[in-house]
């Protein structure tokens, strides 16, 4: 798995839709790997948009739930949030501000 942080998100997942413009925000700024299970173009075709419809990367991570953040240090996890948490997104990116017109909160 690369360092940094990683998103693992489906299409039918309402939280997932939700945090769509967080996941550019954090493409855009400290670089993201965003892993989609059921959709390549969701959220976007984009370089930063991995397939993942065969499901081998979320289980190999053991996944319970989407969307789920996660980060990576020399090749290990480190961290790891599941649904929509402003806190708790800003506190595992290290970024404020983080969907500003989202409500605080969705579970996955």
């Amino acid at each position: 798995m690369p360092d940094g942080l990683v998103a693992v998100v489906k299409r039918e997942c309402p939280a997932c839709q939700l945090v769509v413009p967080v996941l550019e925000q954090l493409a855009a700024g400290v670089g993201l790997t965003v892993f989609t299970q059921d959709d390549p173009a969701f959220p976007l075709e984009v370089p930063w948009v991995v397939d993942d419809t065969d499901l081998f990367v979320s289980w190999g991570l053991g996944l319970e739930s989407v969307p789920t953040l996660l980060r990576f240090e020399a090749g290990q996890e480190v961290e790891r949030t599941t649904g929509w948490l402003r806190d708790a997104w800003e506190g595992l990116t290290g970024q404020t501000g983080l969907g500003p017109d989202l409500p605080p909160f969705k579970p996955g």
